[in-house]
């Protein structure tokens, strides 16, 4: 049976969760005023009420009911656009019928994950599929993971540019000021679950090449551990774990795999988050350290977990335009190449990470999918940031106020 005809440029799918709806004013705002966009969600009501309060740009948007857990649902959204974007989370729990289905129908897709489970089944089920049809499957494009892998494939591209050699060394200190979304939040609750019911994924999980094309091809390159006790840089900042290190490396050495390795096969990449410095750093690096290792220890147990849900911000919650705005974000990231030289990107932003810098991330890779296709990388398949947008990507958000540089030091 023959697909229906695409009546939509882009689809906003979750228009109506917390996250959804800052995406959607972003687009108001922002998008081309002749791009047909349409918010789409299990509520033809709330995605209208959503609509009614969106900038005068959306009025004329459609609105159209679909279903996450109905695979035929999925199947009808995916016809009728070019792109899809979608915020509805835990990706494992919702998502994967519609990334099949936009695979098969050759639509666009971009996500918010930061889920490794997730994406290492949405590659098994759909890159082939994907690559076949022409569709960029794009996961992780939020601050989970655009400010590592545009800042990776920056550098690269730099040394590269200056017979520098492939990179080696390379570790991100994500200095931020914000909180995790309830979303966020139930992704982890959600991963976590999964790893209890089929103990055999904590092998998965664990490894730092979960996300690789081919996994027997990857070199042999010791990788730093995703969490460790508090340290110091060479500059006397302390430094933590960063809760998205376990994902945001995946997303980065996967970016390489796809390119032929062409960051360098000796490729080392850490991410870590920085506290302050002198003693009260220390303590800072101490406390934070142990918060999150008692927090994750407290919601791998239903009893711990329950009460935990009692305190932490609800799926579809966030804060205040207030709070949102005083947010923001700034990664260092240090890479030594294979000839000893040096260099240093920064990636930083305005907004809370988790939200207001996120609904950019998310809005402007969504547009670059709707309206650059012609200067996006030559590539289908289940993708990254880097390898499905990259410098048209990095562009977009320049233009939009956020800051991507590569300096020699």
């Amino acid at each position: 049976m023959a697909a229906s005809p695409r009546t939509h440029d882009l689809v906003v799918f979750g228009a109506t969760g917390f996250v959804g709806r800052l995406l959607a004013a972003y687009l108001a705002e922002h998008a081309p005023p002749d791009l047909r966009i349409a918010l789409a969600g299990r509520s033809r009501t709330r995605c209208e009420e959503v609509r009614s309060g969106l900038p005068a740009a959306a009025r004329d948007w459609a609105v159209l009911e679909a279903d996450a857990s109905d695979p035929a649902s999925m199947a009808a959204l995916a016809a009728r656009t070019s792109v899809v974007v979608t915020t509805v989370g835990p990706y494992a729990r919702y998502g994967l019928p519609l990334v099949e289905a936009c695979a098969a129908a050759g639509t666009h897709y971009a996500d918010l994950t930061g889920e490794v489970l997730f994406v290492r089944d949405a590659i098994a089920r759909t890159d082939a599929v994907a690559r076949a049809t022409g569709a960029r499957i794009v996961h992780a494009c939020g601050y989970d993971s655009i400010p590592s892998d545009l800042s990776t494939m920056l550098l690269a591209a730099r040394a590269a540019a200056d017979g520098a050699g492939g990179l080696g060394d390379v570790r991100l200190v994500a200095l931020l000021r914000g909180g995790f979304s309830g979303g966020t939040i139930d992704s982890m609750r959600a991963q976590l679950e999964a790893l209890q019911e089929d103990p055999s994924l904590r092998r998965v999980a664990g490894d730092p090449f979960a996300l690789s094309p081919d996994r027997d091809a990857e070199p042999d390159t010791r990788q730093p551990r995703d969490a460790g006790p508090p340290a110091q840089t060479p500059d006397g900042r302390w430094t933590a774990p960063f809760v998205m290190a376990p994902f945001n490396t995946r997303i980065v050495r996967r970016s390489n795999a796809l390119q032929g390795w062409a960051y360098g096969r000796g490729l080392s990449y850490g991410e870590v988050m920085g506290v302050g410095r002198g003693p009260l750093g220390a303590l800072t690096a101490a406390g934070v350290t142990a918060g999150l290792v008692g927090t994750l220890a407290a919601m791998s147990f239903a009893p711990t977990r329950a009460l935990l849900d009692r305190v932490l911000p609800a799926p579809g919650s966030g804060p205040s335009e207030e709070v949102r705005q005083k947010g923001w974000f700034r990664m260092v990231v240090d890479a030594t190449t294979e000839d000893g030289r040096r260099y240093r990107a920064t990636a930083a932003g305005e907004g809370d990470p988790g939200y207001a810098a996120t609904a950019v991330m998310l809005g402007e890779s969504a547009l670059a999918l709707a309206v650059d296709g012609d200067r996006l990388p030559d590539r289908a398949g289940s993708l990254t940031p880097a390898t499905a947008l990259g410098d048209v990507l990095v562009e977009r958000l320049r233009a939009a106020g956020h800051r991507y540089e590569v300096v020699a030091v």
